[in-house]
């Protein structure tokens, strides 16, 4: 499947999946899980292996997984033990419970899976679940796509380059987090909203509410102005972790309130002497058209 083709299904299919938790690649169906604390995605691992081994029938795609299940324990390999378990709605209308992963324990676990359907199934759960994935499958390749996937979507030149400097200062700050005892994504999702709530006084979950975001990422809907200070208080805060060797989630936390209180001050600063706020409800969500009722023989 082209790149060209996987944008056309994700903006059909999109929608739908934000409503129902159900999303489409080719002509199977994949439930997904959102969990609102960490704000990620969570995959149905049985529907991704029917996609791999190319298999409608449920059951039989069921037992692949299991005795892959078996193999992967036996070799040791984490990637099941990631796998979490929640219920989800099944074919007969009822909910059950069966295994999901993060699309960053998915890509482990389709590199088990021999299978021409690989390389095309990282592509499609990059642009539907996790954007740090991108990064760790292919990150010259990810780089490219992610840069035509807002060029496509109407974002300036400047933009996009903004967005993609402060995913750089976002990515060294997790690769240090990750390095200093931080390993959870809950942790992860803390320490973000410790940073982001000190330099701009509102939640990530806020600032989302705030744009009128539902499940979307805040980055890809932030002004120029926005990117900026995140970076800014990131930078700061990966750089006061490095001086004071901060390890775990006591002493990263202390560094992520440091690290955003210095972005909060330049913000104050820009905000008295510009007399605007930099938080904004602005975002890129599609503009809906409005449907106009015409009423015959009479007027408006």
């Amino acid at each position: 499947m082209s790149e060209k083709k996987i944008a056309v299904e994700l903006s059909i299919h999109q929608e739908v999946g934000m409503k129902n938790s159900l999303v489409i690649f080719e002509d199977y169906k994949i439930r997904r899980h959102f969990d609102e604390k960490t704000e990620i995605w969570y995959f149905s691992v049985i529907d991704i292996i029917q996609v791999l081994i190319q298999q409608p029938n449920y059951q039989t795609a069921r037992k692949y997984w299991n005795k892959l299940k078996e193999r992967l324990k036996k070799e040791g390999s984490k990637s099941v033990t990631n796998c979490h378990r929640l219920k989800l709605e099944a074919a007969d209308g009822k909910k059950y419970f069966t295994d999901v992963a993060n699309p960053q324990t998915l890509l482990r676990l389709i590199q088990s899976v021999p299978s021409p359907k690989a390389e095309p199934i990282k592509l499609w759960l990059a642009k539907v679940g996790y954007e740090r994935m991108q990064d760790i499958a292919d990150p010259e390749r990810s780089l490219d796509r992610a840069r035509e996937y807002w060029k496509q979507r109407g974002r300036s030149k400047k933009w996009i380059q903004q967005r993609m400097m402060g995913q750089e200062t976002r990515n060294k700050l997790t690769d240090y987090w990750n390095d200093h005892e931080i390993k959870k994504e809950e942790e992860y999702a803390i320490l973000t909203n410790i940073i982001h709530q000190e330099w701009s006084d509102v939640t990530v979950k806020e600032h989302k509410k705030i744009k009128g975001l539902k499940t979307q990422n805040l980055r890809d809907h932030m002004s120029e102005a926005e990117l900026i200070f995140t970076a800014l208080a990131e930078l700061s805060t990966r750089q006061i972790a490095e001086s004071v060797e901060a390890s775990g989630m006591v002493e990263n936390s202390l560094a992520g309130k440091k690290g955003g209180s210095i972005a909060k001050k330049a913000r104050i600063d820009l905000e008295d002497k510009t007399g605007k706020k930099i938080i904004s409800e602005e975002n890129y969500l599609p503009l809906r058209k409005l449907k106009v009722k015409t009423i015959v023989g009479g007027g408006i």
